[in-house]
Parts: structure tokens; sequence; C-alpha cells
């Protein structure tokens, strides 16, 4: 069954209520948001709008009182279906003044003419707003203070509430019956480019809003690459393939991927895939309240080492994951990062089983109060043959 599309005010009202909570510990008079997820996160305001980098947008959480959107007129209808009431516009494109004096007269009014005023600024955060505006901006307000958001925003996200892990699992949900049935979009002789389209095509059909993340790759007896685009190469016995999607719901992703061979897999990669079956296993054991990522870490590089190979050259072996495709934390060796339940996370274990082939399993995975959950449906615990 979807989950439900949309979130009650009432859910934003919790975050807005844990966020300006949050605030008054940390001494800050507003929150400014600017980038898509934030925005989102305490609006609603969904679109693919984003995508065009001409105008600014503007979310300004004040102390006391509802988010007020300072935004483009292009986006005042949409903003109007969401539970913002107070939505301030300017006429944009407008390089002269792009929304700035509105912005700092809005500012000026919810917070007086000395606010200190928090933006998100920790790892995996940007500004999106030019170097020039941004000191405009400051100008415009010669009175305020700019700080971090001590980590409001990000402690808030990290945490899922249940529509939200609904959400997730929706796609996880959808993704995995159409990896499960991969007859219908899988044969040898295609090439990976069509395999690709294919894919995507049945997401699709299968419900899901959009397939915005695609990557993978196949190659004679392993890939080594997984991030370029797709070949027009045809995939043939002997190859193993890799997809990995980020496909939405309702403006949450799934990040997971599925390995297939091209006819009888060599004992190699056969025992490459069983080992980051294990360590996902290993992972899925430890993935516990209290736990850190590092233990998390720990746990699936220990069953990699244990087989003789490393912990792979991508840097981690998962991370967060909801609005945006990776989300904070990184599993890591060093990432101290405590588990609590309704965090959602991937576990990506990989390998390098020969000199530049690799073999990588992920699973998405929700943290519970016993322990984690599969969002997704487990992989064979063997790798698929395609014949």
């Amino acid at each position: 069954m979807s989950a439900q599309r949309g979130f009650p005010a009432a859910e934003f009202g919790a975050r807005l209520e844990r966020a300006q909570r949050q605030m008054a510990a940390a001494g800050l008079d507003l929150l400014l948001l600017t980038t898509e997820p934030d925005v989102r996160y305490f609006s609603g305001f969904l679109t693919q709008f984003w995508q065009s980098p001409t105008r600014p947008w503007f979310l300004l959480v004040p102390a006391e009182g509802k988010p007020v959107a300072v935004i483009p007129g292009i986006g005042a209808p949409a903003m109007e279906r969401t539970w913002i009431e107070d939505i301030r516009t300017w006429a944009s494109p407008n390089p002269a003044d792009e929304g700035l004096s509105l912005l700092a007269e809005t500012v000026r009014e919810l917070a007086g003419e000395a606010p200190r005023i928090g933006i998100p600024s920790g790892p995996e955060t940007h500004l999106r707003l030019p170097l020039a505006e941004y000191d405009r901006l400051r100008g415009l307000l010669g009175g305020a203070t700019f700080r971090d958001d001590a980590g409001i925003v990000r402690a808030l996200r990290i945490v899922k509430s249940e529509a939200e892990i609904a959400k997730i699992g929706t796609a996880c949900e959808i993704v995995s019956g159409v990896f499960e049935d991969w007859s219908g979009w899988l044969a040898p002789g295609m090439s990976e480019r069509e395999i690709f389209r294919r894919f995507k095509i049945a997401c699709l059909e299968a419900g899901a809003d959009d397939v915005s993340y695609l990557v993978g790759g196949a190659g004679p007896d392993g890939y080594g690459d997984i991030i370029s685009p797709p070949s027009e190469r045809e995939v043939q016995d002997g190859d193993v393939l890799i997809l990995d999607t980020g496909t939405l719901y309702d403006g949450y992703f799934c990040d997971f991927d599925r390995n297939y061979a091209i006819g009888v897999p060599s004992d190699a990669v056969a025992r490459a895939y069983r080992t980051v079956f294990a360590a996902t296993e290993a992972g899925l054991e430890a993935a516990r309240p209290g736990a850190t990522c590092a233990d998390l870490f720990n746990a699936m590089a220990g069953v990699l080492s244990a087989d003789g190979a490393g912990a792979g050259n991508v840097g981690r072996i998962g991370h967060g994951l909801g609005t945006v495709l990776t989300e904070w934390p990184s599993i890591t060796a060093s990432d101290r990062t405590e588990l609590v339940p309704g965090m959602v996370l991937t576990l990506e274990p990989g390998l390098e089983y020969a000199p530049g082939l690799m073999m990588v399993h992920e699973e998405n995975i929700v943290i519970r109060d016993g322990g984690a959950e599969l969002l997704t449906r487990r992989a064979p615990r063997d790798i698929p043959v395609v014949t």
C-alpha cells in the first residue's frame, strides 16, 4: 500500500515547535533557510522548479509563530497550497534586487533591528545564494548577527516521523518489486543504455514519481565504475551488472542497488557477492539504538577484511537517507553519530575482489527500538543469474 501523499498541518507544527524550542536554547531569533530540502521540511513546498538556478527562495522560521515565505511570484500558487499563510513575493527575475530588500524588511519585522540569524552551515549544506548577494543581504541588515544554526535543522531532519518513513518505505517497495521482476527489463544482448531506460520506465509504471538517480555499469567478470552514464555496450555472458537507484515517492528517496550475473558467474564473483551480503547482515545486526555509525562501519568492514578484502574506495559504506538522496551521517570509521529510533540509513558495503573490479551491495533500513527494520526487500543470498 502506498503512503499517503503530503503531510497534515500537525506534522509541520510539530517540526516547528521542536525547532523553536532548540532556537531558544541556542539564542537564535530566526532561521534563514534557502535550500530545497530545508524549505520543504518546514513548509511542504514540493516542486521541481528548484532545478532552475535563476531565482533564490527564502523561508524564515521565527522564534514565535509560523514560518514566513519570501519567494518569487511564480511560486506563490504552489506555496499557497501548503500550510504557510504569510507568503511575500517579488517579480523575478530581477537581478537589480532579487528579493533581498523584501527579505531584509521581513527580517526586521519579525525580529527587530539586531536579530541573531541562524543558517545551516555544517557538512553537507550550502547557501544557494551568490556570495555577492549574501554580502548585500548582510549590508542591508547591518545590525544582524549571522551564525551557524547550531545544527538544529540537521538534528531535526536526521530523525524521521512515521509519515516520512512510510514514504521512503513506499519508494523502497516499488523499486524492490522492479528489481525482483528483472526479466521484464533485462536480457543478454541489451545495451546498458537500453537497460537503464527500461528500468526507469518500469519504476514509473510501478508508481514511482521520478527516477532522478540511476547509476551502475557492467563488465566482464565485474565492474569498476559505478557512477558514469550508461554506454551503448551490450551486456553478455560473463558480465556482472549493477544498478544503483535513487527513486522518488512524494519527495522522499530510496537508495539501493542490485547485482546480476549475465550467465553463470565465476567463483570470484559468487564469493564477492556472498561476502558483501554477509557484511550487510553484520550491519543489520549492529544497527541498534546507542550504537554509532563507526560501530556499523566496523561490523561490516570486519566481515570484508576477514575475507581478505578492504572496505572499497568510496570513503564510506552507508549514509543517511530522506528528502535528499544522501543525507548526514556517513557510515565511516570516524563518524561517532549515535543511532536513535527513526533514523533512516543505507548499509552499503563494497569491496575490490580483483584489480579494478568491485562488488557493492546496498539496503535501506530504519532504526527501531529493537534494532534495524528493513525498508527494502532483502536481496537474494546468491547473485541472480540472467540467461
